[in-house]
């Protein structure tokens, strides 16, 4: 598990939290989040060596080898994307869709639509908040049945009980989070969070 200790991160992680955050702040918040925890993400991506020549002479380079594919947990994930794709022009984008059942607190499936060649990519799932574990998990589950075998959790706010079913269901994918908070309460909401990540995100409040 990898939080990612940075003061700018801290700073917008705040800006997040802050009720007083409107939508349009929330956004570029969680824009400049995602950047730090992409970076993050693909670090030790595996690169191979390539020429290029600069105004100077021919000399040698590093660039990706195979490929990235990130997949938003719907819909909250989707806040997420810009920043990957900004990074990574060229990825391509599955999406999972699942939503927490509010009297059980589960996951329960709904759609899905995952790229071809899952199998030998690295697959970054992203969703602004870890707090049961449940979503995270069924996510990690269903790209595993599809055969994928790289995979990265990156999430805003993590929940111990969170990380916890994650490494009891997944010990071999990374955690890469800005924050780990206290506790989930009576509804399953992470405490003390910054509410409903999509309602603030898609100001569907």
């Amino acid at each position: 598990m990898t939080v990612v200790d940075h003061p700018l991160v801290a700073r917008d992680v705040t800006l997040l939290r802050d009720a007083g955050s409107g939508a349009d702040a929330f956004r570029r918040a969680l824009h400049r989040v995602s950047l730090a925890l992409a970076m993050e993400a693909l670090r030790g991506a595996p690169t191979e060596e390539c020429r290029v020549k600069t105004p100077i002479r021919e000399t040698t380079g590093r660039r990706l080898s195979g490929d990235v594919i990130v997949v938003p947990i719907l819909r909250a994930g989707l806040g997420m994307v810009d920043a990957f794709l900004q990074l990574l022009p060229e990825t391509r984008v599955g999406h999972l869709g699942m939503y927490r059942d509010e009297e059980t607190h589960e996951p329960v499936d709904y759609y899905a639509n995952i790229p071809g060649g899952v199998e030998s990519a690295l697959v970054l799932v992203v969703d602004p908040m870890l707090a049961t574990g449940g979503s995270a998990c069924g996510a990690l589950s269903h790209l595993r049945r599809r055969g994928a075998q790289h995979l990265r959790f990156i999430s805003l706010i993590s929940a111990p009980e969170g990380i916890r079913k994650l490494r009891e269901q997944h010990p071999d994918v990374p955690l890469i989070t800005a924050a780990i908070d206290e506790k989930l309460n009576d509804e399953a909401f992470i405490v003390p969070g910054l509410g409903d990540a999509g309602d603030r995100y898609f100001d569907t409040l």
